[in-house]
């Protein structure tokens, strides 16, 4: 298969295993929400989690099929997370205080947006980049 299909195909897993892990995203923080009744910041930030560790391990698996270090892969996507956390966690706060009034659903669907790009360039180039592949071609040899 070319370089380019590859990374077709590569971005096409990336999509479908960040669309599950929003789905477990958007459950566990309706939960949260309409259930439980947390503050809105909360039930962000736990879904956030709980769709990380998911979207982690299907894409380092099956995504760019990566045999590196894995406490290492996760450290720097736990750096990513000390960014992209504290400043999505703030907005969400924020818009959708009672002075900002933004619905909770549209800042969490726009957030999530903001996430999936972001973090499919940083895994792509910088957790996964020099390894991707690397499971296969030990598998193959």
């Amino acid at each position: 298969m070319n370089e380019t299909k590859k990374e077709l195909v590569r971005t096409l897993k990336f999509v479908l295993f960040s669309a599950s892990a929003g789905i477990i995203q958007v459950a566990s923080f309706t939960l949260m929400e309409e259930v439980l009744h947390w503050t809105h910041w909360v039930s962000y930030l736990v879904s956030l989690v709980l769709s990380v560790l998911w979207n982690f391990t299907l894409n380092r698996k099956f995504t760019f099929k990566s045999a590196n270090n894995v406490p290492v892969a996760m450290l720097k996507v736990a750096a990513f997370y000390l960014v992209f956390t504290p400043l999505s966690t703030w907005w969400t706060a924020v818009l959708t205080d009672e002075s900002v009034g933004w619905n909770e659903y549209l800042v969490l669907a726009l957030t999530m947006l903001t996430n999936f790009v972001t973090e499919y360039l940083y895994d792509r180039f910088v957790v996964f980049g020099k390894s991707i592949d690397t499971a296969v071609e030990k598998k193959e040899k």
